[in-house]
């Protein structure tokens, strides 16, 4: 019970934290105006962040929120590959609308230079676990090919998500993230549908 109610302190934290970034600008937020959203005190801010550079690094957890909120509406019999393109396109119009290219971009090129934690790549984060549990199901019902290890499609799967999101940072957000991946994340992933004869 303790542990739950430290995990959705942290979370408020974050999701006001991102909500100011993306409102107001990340230099233009401060830790004060985080506590305020938050509706926390000072002391529990520092308990879970060093400070507002520390929720650089947090990004990761806002997607595995989304990914919490989106379970139940995945059909537990639906298609998985159906499954996968949809997480896909609920987080990336989740990014699109709700997260700064700029903090974006910010976090990718600190995983790229850390030393310590790179939270992008934990395979304990929800991410990764339901991935490999979609994937895994479609292999069992035969609509995902077993050629490959459902961590194997895992890895594919991040891997083109990193890289689109990459591309949208790099392009400044000259084209809407969420409408792009939609034609892309079906050919890139076109080899792990098991094809009916």
């Amino acid at each position: 019970m303790a542990k739950r109610k430290k995990q959705l302190t942290k979370k408020k934290i974050v999701t006001a934290a991102w909500k100011l970034f993306y409102r107001q600008g990340y230099d233009d937020t401060t830790v004060d105006e985080i506590i305020r959203e938050a509706g926390t005190s000072k002391g529990t801010f520092y308990h879970y962040f060093d400070g507002k550079d520390a929720l650089l690094s947090s990004l990761s957890y806002l997607f595995d929120d989304k990914y919490e909120e989106l379970l139940p509406k995945l059909e537990p019999d639906g298609d998985s590959f159906e499954k996968l393109i949809y997480l896909n396109q609920e987080l990336f119009g989740m990014i699109e609308t709700s997260v700064s290219r700029e903090l974006l971009a910010s976090l990718y090129s600190s995983q790229l230079i850390t030393r310590g934690e790179k939270h992008l790549l934990d395979q304990n984060r929800l991410y990764y676990r339901l991935l490999n549990e979609i994937i895994s199901q479609g292999q069992k019902k035969g609509e995902l090919t077993q050629s490959m290890s459902s961590y194997e499609i895992t890895k594919m799967y991040a891997l083109c998500e990193r890289a689109l999101l990459y591309d949208w940072c790099i392009c400044n957000g000259e084209y809407s993230l969420k409408a792009y991946s939609a034609r892309m994340m079906p050919m890139l992933l076109h080899e792990i549908r098991e094809q009916k004869e």
